[in-house]
């Protein structure tokens, strides 16, 4: 049986469900998709279970409903975000016993597992490890030290954290709508993945994730991740200006924004208005596009701005070779990418997920720049996959699970055991 993976995108203004699998070239086939109105998370954290789980059964109903065969869709890669997420960086050091002995993706383990040993503030987890550089002996520079001799392990961690309650809520929506979590995946790093290119990375990328709730970065050099961010604004906060600049709905801020909103006021005719109907009979509200995009133009600064901020920040904005790339949602707005050169004298591109995806997908507007982190989650999952040699199989009442040839103790598995939440296993 071909091997599954299912992303689900929680999102703060939708909730996307990808079911992909790999063909023989490699490239990812999304096989369904369905998505539903996120009606109970803000800037990326759970703030009404109920309405998120409502919202995650009707994505995942519709892209079951797309699924040929006897596929149930049961186990899921999940995306996290919010202004909770921080990184840090830390070195870890590994004295091995048996020198030897080649150093084996066993001792890089344990390297690993050390870090997730870290104390950190009350309330606070380690989400994911990210071991940048090894320096074996005191040889530093060791991109894979796999094969090599040595007794001394040291490497250089970038560390990302997050609140355990914005966790476990996000499991315990999950699970109320009768799925299980396998793994839970930054959500910039997932985008990263289906937007980047291996050379992007190389030279040294910007990733700009712009979403309803939030805007995250995350910056690579040398084909390792090096920083990321979370910046708490998003689309949401765009709309809102336009709700109270008009003074008018926020269903019609939003459809204003998404049909005429341009990033940049200049590139607006002076001329062109925009009519919205009155409520309760009373008269029409004529708006400029060009106010419109003023508006946009002044919310959209100040997020770049931060962008830059945090660019600056990480110590690589001279190293950047590959500039700036802008997915999610918000990289729909016209003229973007102009903004961004402009404001950070960065070249820019829009990053559409169609990196690893096979082109005989047929699913419509899937390669959207709004669905790059749910992409990427199904990416990510088969990246899991081939590193850890698990496999997935059908279960007898015809539900996927997904099985590891060895138990390793996932930080996930910790969290919950923490939140008094257990998996039942078959």
């Amino acid at each position: 049986m071909n091997k599954i993976i299912v992303g689900l995108d929680i999102g703060t203004t939708k909730i996307a469900c990808f079911v992909g699998k790999k063909n023989e070239h490699g490239k990812i086939e999304i096989l369904s998709m369905g998505k539903s109105e996120s009606l109970g998370v803000m800037r990326g954290m759970v703030s009404n279970i109920e309405k998120t789980v409502q919202s995650i059964k009707l994505a995942v109903e519709e892209a079951q409903e797309r699924v040929e065969g006897e596929l149930t869709i049961r186990v899921v890669n999940v995306g996290i975000a919010g202004q909770h997420i921080k990184s840090l960086q830390h070195r870890g050091i590994h004295t091995r016993n048996e020198i030897e002995n080649e150093i084996s993706q066993k001792d890089i383990d344990a390297l690993v597992e050390d870090m997730y040993k870290m104390v950190m503030q009350p309330g606070e987890e380690i989400i994911t490890v990210l071991p940048q550089e090894y320096i074996i002996d005191n040889e530093q520079g060791i991109k894979d030290p796999i094969g090599m001799l040595g007794r001394r392990m040291e490497a250089n961690f970038h560390i990302i954290t997050g609140h355990v309650g914005a966790l476990l809520n996000i499991n315990k929506c999950v699970q109320k709508a009768n799925l299980e979590v396998k793994e839970i995946i930054l959500e910039p790093i997932a985008s990263a993945d289906a937007v980047l290119s291996d050379e992007e990375k190389e030279a040294g990328v910007v990733l700009v994730d712009i979403g309803g709730g939030t805007t995250d970065v995350a910056i690579f050099h040398e084909g390792i991740i090096r920083h990321t961010a979370v910046i708490p604004f998003g689309g949401n906060v765009i709309t809102e200006d336009i709700k109270e600049g008009c003074t008018i709905l926020k269903r019609q801020a939003e459809a204003l924004k998404v049909k005429f909103g341009s990033a940049l006021a200049s590139e607006s005719l002076e001329n062109e208005i925009v009519c919205i109907p009155g409520l309760h009979g009373k008269a029409p509200r004529e708006i400029t596009v060009r106010n419109l995009a003023s508006i946009i133009q002044a919310r959209m600064e100040e997020i770049i701005d931060l962008v830059h901020y945090e660019i600056l920040n990480s110590g690589y904005s001279k190293k950047l070779i590959g500039g700036i790339v802008v997915t999610g949602g918000g990289a729909q707005m016209k003229h973007i990418s102009q903004l961004f050169e402009y404001i950070t004298a960065m070249d820019t591109r829009i990053g559409y997920p169609t990196e690893h995806l096979a082109s005989n997908n047929h699913i419509e507007n899937l390669t959207s720049p709004m669905y790059s982190t749910g992409i990427g989650l199904v990416l990510k999952g088969f990246e899991a996959l081939e590193k850890n040699g698990k496999m997935i199989e059908p279960a007898s009442n015809g539900a996927v699970k997904t099985h590891s040839e060895k138990n390793t103790g996932s930080f996930f598995e910790t969290i919950l055991k923490k939140g008094k939440i257990f998996f039942a296993e078959d």
